[in-house]
């Protein structure tokens, strides 16, 4: 065992220059002055990628990556020196621009038999953008080709820019994808409950329905009032938490309740139609019902990404944290909470301080390893993180 590097801890917010009419969550500023952790052991599975996006096991052991320049990797195994083929897949309608393209992806639980899974992505046609979207495949039994099944669910909104797609798909414990979806930079979107944009969803896997227990019958938002959610994780005492980026300051890492409200409001309640980026990330005097965020970067972004929860005995005190990527940080952020996913504290693995660049994808495999993703744009790479 050895010591981890520590951040500085924001519990629930961080108060903010005056004139912003901000009203933070929590004014509790937790410095830990030391913690100990499992020394990280990192392998590269596979390189020459780029931008992976997401990450899916397959239950004979191989594991597919999207990514965002909208080639599909299969990977021959999840273990160092893996070889890598690009699957066959028309993915012409993938508009690769800006933070837009071949995006989030879960592997259906029957795969084995469907051998399917779904991708989400910046959808165009001739030429011009059309929307986000999220698509079913088949992968062939020569594991050669990915055919399009279906077109799960269309309708989410697109910048032309690609900013603030989204997209991150995720499997429930209870079979119901949920999906984390961004606000396309548009000012009135996020709190716009006739767009999917700025939300997470809440849908049926076979047919992108809205689920009958939804919070509103017919509709397929589970929480609205978000601004780019990146990463969606599911704990094992069934909380979902998102990480969402900031503006200029205030990532978020929010835990979801049903049919809530996440206080991002560009629009300053539809009295402005720029996209005013001065407002709060959580506003709650606009909002007062909105719910605040169990953490958040304070004065800066670490423009965190995907998020997952790390699981078994191996990881020691580890077992149970929730590790969040950052691009813009590059970094790792491992974040142990309580039982009411409030952040106790935030470490910084240092094996990954300065070395592997920006971080995009986070998995855990079924065998408890983490899967991180580069995201430099030059010979990315899948790494295999253990405890040592």
């Amino acid at each position: 065992m050895r010591a981890v590097l520590l951040a500085t801890v924001l519990v629930a917010g961080c108060t903010t220059s005056a004139g912003t009419g901000e009203v933070p969550s929590s004014s509790t500023v937790v410095v830990p002055s030391s913690a100990t952790a499992p020394g990280l052991k990192i392998e590269t599975v596979a390189a020459g990628l780029t931008h992976g996006w997401d990450i899916g096991f397959l239950p004979d052991g191989k594991v597919l990556v999207t990514q965002r320049t909208g080639d599909i990797a299969l990977l021959s195994s999840a273990k160092p020196g893996a070889t890598v083929t690009t699957l066959k897949a028309d993915t012409s309608t993938v508009m690769v621009r800006g933070e837009g393209g071949l995006m989030g992806m879960v592997v259906h639980p029957d795969f084995a038999s469907s051998r399917e899974f779904t991708t989400c992505q910046t959808h165009w046609e001739n030429g011009e953008p059309r929307d986000v979207r999220l698509v079913t495949w088949r992968l062939t039994e020569d594991e050669k080709v990915a055919t399009r099944v279906k077109e799960l669910l269309t309708g989410l909104p697109v910048a032309a820019s690609g900013r603030h797609s989204g997209c991150r798909p995720t499997l429930a414990a209870d079979g119901a994808l949920l999906v984390g979806t961004g606000d396309t930079a548009r000012a009135s979107i996020s709190q716009d409950k006739n767009s999917l944009g700025g939300k997470v969803l809440r849908i049926d896997l076979k047919t992108g329905e809205a689920l009958p227990d939804n919070p509103t019958p017919g509709s397929r938002i589970y929480t609205h009032g978000h601004r780019n959610v990146q990463g969606v994780a599911l704990r094992a005492n069934g909380q979902v938490l998102v990480a969402e980026h900031g503006p200029n300051k205030n990532d978020e890492i929010n835990l979801l309740r049903p049919g809530a409200n996440y206080g991002w409001d560009p629009s300053r309640g539809g009295t402005v139609q720029r996209y005013d980026e001065d407002v709060p990330m959580t506003d709650l005097q606009r909002f007062p019902n909105a719910v605040p965020a169990k953490w958040q970067s304070g004065e800066t972004t670490e423009a965190i990404c995907a998020a997952t929860f790390l699981t078994g005995a191996q990881w020691g005190p580890l077992d149970g944290a929730l590790v969040v990527t950052a691009l813009k940080g590059a970094k790792l952020m491992v974040f142990t909470m309580d039982a009411e996913a409030n952040v106790q504290s935030v470490a910084i693995p240092p094996e990954f301080a300065d070395q592997f660049g920006r971080l995009r994808a986070a998995r855990t495999a079924p065998d408890g390893a983490l899967y991180v993703t580069t995201s430099n744009g030059d010979d990315d790479k899948l790494l295999r993180v253990t405890p040592r």
